[in-house]
């Protein structure tokens, strides 16, 4: 059977689950907090900078079903992937692999979530959002978890595509028509999750191997990782100066993305650079952090510059169209 990595089987586990079911805090972290923390953030911005008024009642419900939604995803991959989390020590604590949970309750947990989310958003809101939250709990499920994870060292590039959905979502529950604005914001974070995940990767390769999982240094190796987490990190600083060009923001904004470029780019070339033991290591640790205050400041500097910079913005279309 399945060794939790806890000195428990897994059939143990979930024998030893039976006798509690789990805590409030256990469902809690089912929901996977901190990423349903990133989820709302960049739900809210775009659901901020979508053109138009939405009122204060409907905007809370739709940042609350699409927290739902997010916790949903989060209880359903750590229902199905409860078999390798068990294996690695970064997940070896959570509430089934610890022998805190059922399998069942956190799929039932997890259903009941992704279900009620979607038909709240949809029955308050609309329906456009609340079938966008749903194909990103799906994508998730399905296409990443149950597909994706254990097939391809590309998993990642794919899958990153349920992660880049929410703003696209709080765009859509603010009634925004969906044109370039939320799809360069889909693209902002569909760029940025490669460099994020492969930098972890990198100092958590013993658990991927162990678990079976083909992240990309487990399979192309360390060396092709930092290649290509130096290629996402390039590409996503120039993507992050779209909002700019296309009128999106204003000049300030730019400024901010372009620094804000410039800082990631250096931490991917040291990745890329430090090949040796520890240094690469430390490399890697900092690209991780660097790569969660990165997509904050800049989803931050959209909202601040809607919100408190005067409009600077440059009428890019007027001047294409002399």
């Amino acid at each position: 059977m399945s060794d939790t990595g806890a000195g428990l089987t897994l059939d143990d586990a979930m024998l030893s689950a039976a006798a509690g079911g789990g805590s409030v805090g256990d469902y809690f972290a089912l929901m996977k907090p901190r990423v349903m923390s990133l989820v709302v953030f960049t739900a809210f911005v775009g659901m901020a900078l979508a053109p138009g008024m939405v009122h204060p009642v409907i905007a809370l419900t739709a940042l609350i079903a699409i927290a739902v939604g997010a916790g949903a995803s989060g209880a359903l991959n750590m229902w199905y992937d409860a078999d390798i989390d068990g294996k690695m020590t970064r997940t070896a604590s959570r509430p089934i692999p610890a022998g805190r949970m059922l399998r069942g309750d956190a799929l039932g947990f997890g259903a009941t979530l992704a279900v009620g989310s979607v038909l709240v958003l949809g029955a308050l809101v609309n329906w456009t959002a609340s079938a966008l939250l749903a194909l990103t709990i799906g994508f998730y499920l399905f296409v990443y978890t149950m597909w994706l994870k254990r097939l391809t060292p590309h998993n990642i590039v794919i899958g990153g595509a349920a992660g880049a959905l929410p703003p696209v979502v709080g765009w859509a529950a603010a009634g925004g028509p969906l044109g370039l604005e939320p799809l360069i914001l889909f693209a902002i974070i569909f760029l940025w999750t490669p460099s994020h995940f492969w930098a972890l990767a990198l100092f958590r390769a013993g658990d991927y191997a162990r678990a079976g999982v083909p992240m990309l240094p487990v399979v192309a190796g360390t060396d092709e990782t930092r290649r290509q987490i130096l290629i996402y990190a390039i590409a996503l600083a120039a993507v992050s100066l779209l909002p700019g060009v296309i009128g999106f923001a204003g000049p300030l904004f730019t400024l901010l993305a372009a620094g804000l470029g410039v800082v990631y780019v250096v931490a991917a070339w040291r990745v890329y650079s430090r090949r040796d033991g520890n240094a690469a290591m430390r490399a890697a640790r900092r690209l991780f952090g660097i790569s969660i205050l990165y997509l904050f400041l800049l989803f931050g500097g959209l909202l601040a510059d809607h919100f408190l910079v005067p409009d600077l913005t440059i009428p890019w279309s007027a001047l294409w169209g002399r």
